[in-house]
């Protein structure tokens, strides 16, 4: 879970954004307006429901705008990065895969297949309603974290595993870890344990998704990295991913906000969307990896080069909202 994508440079960016635009176009024109790609092609990103995910109640949903500053927030910021560029580890395509973190969507009728977690004893059990065609993160030879995450769009669940490898054609998977979420509740993982994600928290619920900033409004937080991190963690992160204690090392969970004298008026329409969520819902910690990363979910319809201005705030443009109950294993 500590992989670091590298960023293509800008033009091989937009060459490859317009390269992905023109296969949908194609894509489009031969299947026809009523017959759409299937789910899991790169040429049709998944369609969600108009329903949120997770309570409005949950901590991925509140606004945290008005909270008071963690009196540690500059150790904090500088242990992440203060001098690091906000990066955005998303967008078109990169390396021949879609760049992010990808996201399926299937109704509850979706055939179960087994899974086999190298870490059992903190992964939920199988069976798992993975297609075989599942997208990994970062493409079938990928290395790094492979993310494989399904929405279950019918029993509005959640199905994450962390580096998933299918078996014959995806008739069974093996995976690091796995965690199963309902969508309808605020339930955490038990104390302690991970999920796919580092911090024990849902992958999917941090994503910059691409439906949600057409729409003009992102209603949750987002999800971030930071290279070194200390043994502990902030509810609703329920894991630790370091042997360090030092109290000036971010805690898994750690919210940071984007402050709110940023000035965000000259950043095109779309990135704004984004930076207003991180003024009003902020960024929680979920691995260890980039400083300031922030993840979102690839689609040919981003537009790489305006996501890169994000490039132009840096770390000490952010402040750690006060965090209460640290949790020290």
């Amino acid at each position: 879970m500590d992989f670091v994508r590298v960023t293509p440079v800008s033009s091989g960016r937009a060459l490859q954004r317009s390269a992905a635009i023109a296969l949908l176009a194609m894509s489009q024109a031969c299947s026809g307006a009523d017959e759409p790609a299937g789910p899991n092609s790169p040429f049709a990103p998944p369609q969600l429901p108009a329903r949120a995910v997770f309570p409005a109640d949950n901590a991925w949903n509140i606004a945290i705008a008005a909270d008071s500053v963690d009196p540690n927030s500059d150790s904090l910021i500088a242990a992440c990065g203060a001098s690091r560029e906000l990066h955005p580890d998303f967008g078109t395509r990169y390396a021949g895969a879609p760049w992010g973190i990808p996201f399926v969507t299937v109704s509850g009728s979706q055939p179960r297949v087994p899974v086999t977690f190298g870490y059992d004893d903190e992964s939920d059990p199988g069976p798992y309603p993975i297609p075989r065609d599942a997208p990994i993160e970062g493409g079938p030879a990928a290395g790094g974290d492979r993310h494989v995450l399904v929405v279950d769009v019918d029993d509005w669940r959640l199905y994450e595993l962390f580096d998933a490898h299918p078996v014959n054609g995806g008739a069974s998977w093996t995976a690091g870890s796995g965690a199963v979420f309902d969508l309808s509740s605020n339930a955490l993982r038990p104390a302690g344990w991970t999920s796919a994600d580092a911090a024990g928290l849902p992958v999917f619920a941090g994503l910059v998704r691409y439906h949600e900033v057409a729409q003009g409004v992102i209603r949750h937080a987002l999800r971030f990295t930071c290279p070194v991190t200390r043994r502990a963690y902030v509810p609703p992160a329920r894991h630790w991913a370091s042997a360090r204690t030092s109290a000036n090392l971010p805690p898994m969970g750690m919210r940071v906000r984007l402050k709110a004298g940023v000035d965000i008026a000259s950043f095109p329409a779309d990135v704004r969307v984004i930076l207003t969520a991180l003024k009003t819902y902020g960024m929680i910690l979920a691995d260890n990896g980039g400083g300031f990363y922030v993840s979102g979910a690839p689609d040919p319809r981003w537009n790489d080069d305006n996501i890169d201005t994000m490039k132009r705030l840096s770390g000490a443009d952010f402040e750690v909202v006060l965090m209460r109950n640290v949790v020290t294993p």
